[in-house]
């Protein structure tokens, strides 16, 4: 077993692209001709999206989307930098909402939190033991 995709369902698959790169600096790996899955380049594993639509397609209509005005799902998206003020301040610009600003853990690591514009929660993280 290999962990190989993260899929967050979106309203706009191509929106989602352009804040990823804008936000986190992510390229787009792929998008499909019907505009209804998307993928980032983000290393090993593949962050890819795909449009409500296609959810509702795939599971037959039974599945939770995201809401910003609500508080966000149980899951979260973690993005590791060196520099995560800097990296969350871009966020944030680009048009992330802030949820947490970056804060110094006892165990060393510098972590923020932020909500993208489909209302994922988004960890921005130094690295463990830096």
């Amino acid at each position: 077993m290999k962990f190989g995709y993260t899929i967050v369902y979106v309203s706009s698959v191509a929106d989602a692209l352009t804040f990823y790169k804008e936000a986190f600096g992510f390229e787009t790996r792929f998008l499909h001709e019907s505009g209804q899955y998307g993928e980032l380049n983000t290393g090993e594993t593949v962050l890819a999206f795909a449009s409500h639509a296609m959810g509702e397609m795939n599971l037959d209509g039974r599945y939770q989307k995201s809401d910003l005005n609500a508080p966000p799902l149980g899951v979260e998206l973690a993005f590791v930098t060196d520099d995560v003020a800097s990296s969350y301040a871009k966020a944030v610009a680009a048009g992330a909402i802030s949820v947490k600003e970056p804060t110094a853990k006892p165990w060393g690591q510098v972590v923020a939190y932020v909500r993208a514009i489909e209302g994922s929660l988004i960890e921005l993280c130094s690295p463990i033991g830096s």
